[in-house]
């Protein structure tokens, strides 16, 4: 802390030379020609007598990097989101008062320039600076050697310096943005109609999960941060719109972890006359077309395996998976007590009054998810636990719901909706007894959706699809912190 403070006073002394010298050290627009990335793609490949033979006159800006002074010259690299680019500084061509103003540069400072490419010595595609302007100056010095800085914390919290000194940060939410554009497109193209729902709930739902509570003054009156939009968006299904998707923010007041985060961002998306096989195959078509079009391939490395989303990707019920990943008798499915003995030889915490299915809901999330690797709609899901979703015809115990699994994380839910206005009440009315029984994250009851319902919903399928998730399997990121830009963290402590 010492150090740091030594330099800012030393850098805050610069600052007023400058001022002296008539310089303004935080100036206004300044009028680039070029920016990096593009103007060293262009004529990164341009050998030095081509161009010596065609000069490349351009202007840029960005943040001085790295510095190297050599008397009467010095070597700048200009940083410009994840690209850099060499500028040479020289008295000769700069003339006393610009290259003095150079001699009070520090690493963090923006600057424009202007000159023409050339090749050095080394062969490095280089700007010979003919023309200096100062921006920006940096009071607090960049780190050192920051290379995957040690401090994961201090890299979520203070994100500005991460993208500083990490260019590779900046491709991983370059590559978020153009993931969220082609969403954006796929859905645009296939008829889905772009629409915005309330952040603020009367009543929350949509979702099993805690809501934060706020309140409003005027009104007088709770309101909930969403858990999901689910059920605007089926009241738009109702109203006749027939394909409607929405990419924003969900809120639960829920832990923090490597797939967790209490302000995530979901795609979800609802179309008539469909079910859930149809959304199933959609799926599929909307990851291997964005892998393609986004990576150039359709086998993604995450985390140490190869991921192939080539469609078709396979389809498991849910019982079945449970028998699959645990050598278990089919009695364990039928049997509450055979059921509670197999959970206690895994050494799983079982609450005294969970049913049959709570049960071997926990043996699922314990046992089955961290062996899906490769693409796998988990189906069949128990009505018990599918609050929202329609019965199957063929076994109204089971519904016509799934989750995708891809590197052991859940991606995307997803089922045909329910659209008995009577079963969807019963199904309300249990889930506030389990929330009466002490489950904070059970549904309330909706009476306003349950009219929408009265009032008819045709045959309709929806799904939602975590997007910090799908960012984390394009990106190869092991934690959800790393692909959203500002993650919640513990307050910060100020000495």
């Amino acid at each position: 802390m010492e150090e740091l403070n030594e330099q800012r006073t030393l850098r805050i002394q610069k600052l007023e030379t400058l001022r002296a010298m008539g310089v303004q050290p935080y100036g206004t627009r300044f009028d680039e020609t070029h920016q990096i990335e593009p103007l060293a793609a262009a004529h990164g490949t341009k050998t030095k007598e081509e161009l010596e033979e065609n000069t490349i006159e351009c202007r840029i800006a960005g943040r001085i990097v790295a510095l190297r002074r050599f008397g009467k010259a010095a070597f700048a690299s200009l940083q410009d989101g994840a690209y850099r680019l060499q500028v040479y500084l020289k008295k000769d061509v700069l003339g006393d008062d610009s290259f003095r103003l150079s001699q009070e540069l520090d690493l963090g400072d923006w600057i424009g320039v202007e000159g023409h490419l050339f090749r050095t010595k080394t062969d490095e595609l280089t700007i010979e600076v003919q023309q200096l302007t100062f921006l920006s100056k940096g009071l607090r010095p960049l780190p050192e050697k920051w290379h995957g800085l040690t401090d994961i914390e201090m890299r979520y919290r203070q994100r500005y310096v991460d993208l500083i000194a990490n260019p590779d940060v900046h491709k991983i939410f370059e590559t978020r943005s153009r993931l969220i554009t082609g969403i954006r497109k796929y859905f645009t193209d296939h008829g889905f109609l772009e629409v915005e729902t309330p952040m603020m709930h009367p009543i929350p739902g949509g979702a099993t999960a805690k809501p934060f509570v706020t309140h409003h003054n005027a009104l007088n009156a709770d309101l909930y941060l969403r858990v999901a939009p689910e059920l605007y968006l089926k009241r738009l299904i109702v109203g006749g719109f027939r394909r409607v998707f929405e990419i924003n923010r969900n809120f639960r007041n829920e832990g923090i972890s490597t797939i967790h985060n209490p302000e995530f961002t979901m795609l979800e998306f609802y179309q008539a006359y469909a079910d859930y096989n149809d959304l199933m195959i959609l799926t599929e078509q909307l990851f291997a077309q964005l892998a393609q079009e986004i990576c150039g391939t359709t086998q993604l490395e995450c985390q140490g395996q190869t991921i192939g989303l080539t469609p078709p990707w396979r389809r498991l019920p849910y019982f079945d998976a449970v028998l699959e990943y645990n050598d278990f008798d089919r009695s364990v499915l039928e049997s509450r007590e055979a059921a509670a003995t197999a959970a206690k030889t895994l050494n799983l915490d079982i609450p005294k009054d969970a049913t049959l299915v709570a049960i071997l809901n926990i043996i699922f999330e314990e046992t089955v998810e961290s062996k899906l690797i490769q693409p796998t709609f988990i189906t069949d899901y128990p009505t018990e636990i599918s609050p929202l979703s329609r019965r199957k015809d063929s076994d109204p115990s089971l519904t016509d719901r799934f989750e995708l699994f891809i590197a052991s994380r859940e991606i995307a839910n997803g089922f045909s909706e329910l659209n008995d206005p009577i079963d969807q009440r019963q199904r309300f009315e249990a889930q506030v007894a389990q929330r009466e029984a002490g489950d904070e994250e059970a549904h309330y009851l909706d009476e306003d959706f349950v009219r929408a319902l009265e009032y008819g919903m045709p045959p309709t399928a929806g799904e939602g699809i975590g997007i910090d998730r799908m960012v984390m399997l394009f990106t190869n990121q092991p934690s959800i912190r790393d692909v959203i830009l500002f993650p919640q963290l513990r307050p910060e402590k100020h000495s």
